[in-house]
């Protein structure tokens, strides 16, 4: 019997209950008596986990859903150690997450969300193996923040950025207060500095300057 193995699977040929070979891509020639064939795809597919609730380190319940690309890379193992390999690593991608979740705080989670799946990646590595899987990419597809925590962090960042603009405000305040009595300082130190900054503003127009004719009131001596 001719078997036509395609590139993206592969053949495990048993005969009477035990394994006895695996077929790679291409044309074969099995004997057909008391021999049974199993195909296995062995190109990457995705395997998706739906929004698990975690609970992070400070006690608050996030749910995060993840993508995984899977392959089987041993499939006679993949076949032969669980009925449903796919279920095992379901599972163990579940625990992962869980675990990876459990440790961080909810501001670590949103702030390492793109190394978060390299820790559950480890997790599942050893149960991926055991039932001939490879987990060759791994993702976080949502972080979903329950409402009143989304109100609440929004609060937390308004009030931060009203603080921080105060603070802006205070400094500039300070600065042009600190500016002024720098320049009063040296008016009463070098009056001919104030004459001078006022033939400059002549000089570059755009300002209105009066100039006082009347004489100073000439000084009355004492009576003797």
């Amino acid at each position: 019997m001719r078997v036509t193995v395609q590139e993206w699977e592969r053949v495990l040929v048993y005969r009477d209950g035990r394994f006895e070979t695996e077929l790679g891509a291409g044309r074969h020639r099995v004997p057909f008596l008391r021999r049974r064939q199993v195909r296995v795809q062995v190109r990457p597919r995705l395997l998706h986990v739906p929004a698990q609730e975690v609970l992070t380190a400070d006690g608050l319940a996030v749910k995060v859903s993840l993508v995984a690309t899977v392959r089987v890379t041993d499939p006679r193992r993949w076949y032969e150690s669980s009925e449903d390999g796919d279920a095992f690593l379901y599972v163990a991608l579940q625990i992962g997450l869980r675990e990876s979740v459990a440790v961080r705080t909810l501001e670590e989670v949103l702030a390492t969300r793109e190394s978060l799946p390299q820790g559950i990646a480890e997790r599942v590595a050893e149960t991926a193996g055991t039932v001939g899987i490879a987990v060759e990419a791994l993702s976080v597809r949502d972080v979903m923040v329950p409402a009143e925590l989304r109100r609440a962090a929004a609060a937390v960042a308004a009030a931060r950025a009203q603080g921080q603009a105060a603070l802006e405000r205070a400094r500039s305040e300070v600065a042009a207060t600190r500016a002024l009595a720098n320049a009063a300082r040296m008016v009463a130190e070098q009056p001919a500095l104030l004459q001078l900054r006022t033939l400059q503003a002549v000089e570059a127009g755009g300002a209105t300057v009066v100039l006082s004719t009347t004489p100073a009131p000439a000084a009355v001596p004492p009576a003797g």
